[in-house]
């Protein structure tokens, strides 16, 4: 009995093992893409000066804390709405749901909307828009906030993870217009996850 138990346990080890492992190599990947699109003359926002001297961008330590299975309250009669940028730009969002999730044991929620010109597009319409701010920013992290791109989810349920929140365009050069995370996105913690504050 007690060689089944710890067959069982070795077994279960192994694929939370393997889960963490993916998870953190999905995690690489997504900032080996960032970096290899900021190194790029083409799709780099960075200003031709900073492009010339740019390295790789920084990032907090992987943190899988902060990645999150998130319950959805779906708002299928939200309104459109105008969000404000940076500019004087209003491009036009819907809510399209509340989540509900815990970081290392306390209880958050955040709104996470859906962009009502990228549902017409055939390669963007499942597209999902986080924004959100937290008490990191400014600091270690970007001053405005950060963003998290989202897929909608086949049920009521949704992984976040904040390793992989990334800063607005706004952050590395003025000359784009970028959404303000609404105010009731904000987390009264420091989400030390993702990309940090730039530094010229």
């Amino acid at each position: 009995m007690h060689i089944r138990l710890l067959i069982l346990s070795l077994l279960i080890g192994n694929i939370l093992f393997s889960q963490k492992q993916e998870t953190i190599n999905e995690i690489k990947n997504f900032q080996k893409k960032l970096n290899k699109e900021f190194s790029s003359k083409a799709d780099s926002p960075l200003t031709d000066e900073d492009l010339k001297t740019f390295k790789a961008l920084d990032f907090f330590p992987i943190d899988t804390a902060f990645r999150v299975t998130a319950k959805l309250k779906f708002h299928k009669d939200s309104k459109p709405f105008k969000m404000a940028t940076t500019t004087d730009r209003l491009p036009i969002y819907k809510l399209y749901a509340t989540a509900q999730f815990k970081i290392k044991g306390k209880a958050y929620k955040l709104e996470i909307y859906q962009n009502q010109n990228l549902v017409l597009t055939p390669d963007y319409d499942d597209y999902l828009f986080l924004p959100f701010t937290d008490n990191s920013n400014g600091d270690t992290s970007y001053g405005g906030g950060r963003f998290i791109d989202l897929l909608i989810p086949e049920n009521d349920e949704i992984i976040i993870d904040f390793n992989q929140a990334y800063n607005p365009y706004c952050a590395y050069n003025h000359k784009y217009s970028c959404p303000i995370p609404p105010k009731v996105n904000h987390l009264d913690l420091e989400v030390k996850a993702g990309v940090m504050a730039y530094k010229h």
